[in-house]
């Protein structure tokens, strides 16, 4: 966009006249759309033997290991997510379908560390869950 705003005399071309707020604007709006490729690239999720650190387009997550009770990636879902013990879902924007092999990938490495940090849970003293 910077080179077509040098490149965008201040001439006129029969209707419409071109000016130096017209260069201005066209390396702002460059800025723009730039900082909105950027903002859209920003999903992110790190694993580790403590927790997964989640970071979507917009808010970002901690979370110990044993706040989370299972990592899902359903059939048709666009994305993983994480099921919390409170009930909350955390969507993973990071791990997309449309990468296929890759998602499913870091789904199981994701769900490796999560069975590693939290020991099997006794189906006898599980809470009897509503929708499950």
């Amino acid at each position: 966009m910077t080179v077509v705003a040098v490149l965008l005399k201040s001439s006129t071309t029969g209707v419409v006249a071109f000016h130096t707020a017209d260069q201005v604007a066209m390396v702002g709006l460059g800025l723009a759309l730039g900082a909105g490729v950027l903002w859209v690239s920003r999903p992110r999720v790190d694993a580790d033997a403590e927790g997964v650190g989640v970071r979507n387009i917009v808010g970002s997550y901690r979370l110990p290991w044993t706040f989370v009770r299972a990592v899902r990636f359903d059939r048709h879902s666009p994305w993983a997510s994480l099921l919390l013990t409170n009930g909350e879902e955390v969507a993973v924007l990071a791990v997309q379908a449309a990468d296929k092999q890759r998602a499913l990938d870091a789904v199981q490495g994701l769900r490796a560390l999560h069975a590693a940090a939290v020991p099997a849970e006794d189906p006898s003293t599980r809470t009897q869950l509503l929708y499950e």
